[in-house]
């Protein structure tokens, strides 16, 4: 499976509607509707058959720093 987005790619950051606010939403609110560079990927296989890819964001024009999962950006 191949990564959504690539390195020095732009990015939207976007809240997730259907998740319930949680750990991995915390503090994510701040940047959606920003935009960013994506300066980094990973990818995690909980299980078998699952892949989940999780993205280095720098944000803005403070350039912070910031990891979202695939599902919480957009092509800008």
């Amino acid at each position: 499976m191949e990564s959504k987005y690539r390195i020095g790619q732009r990015v939207i950051a976007k809240l997730v509607k259907s998740q319930a606010l949680s750990a991995r939403s915390s503090g994510i609110e701040q940047y959606a509707g920003q935009s960013g560079i994506v300066t980094d990927f990973y990818w995690i296989r909980p299980s078998a058959g699952e892949v989940f890819f999780i993205y280095t964001v720098k944000m803005g024009e403070s350039q912070e720093e910031i990891v979202l999962y695939e599902d919480e950006i957009q092509a800008d």
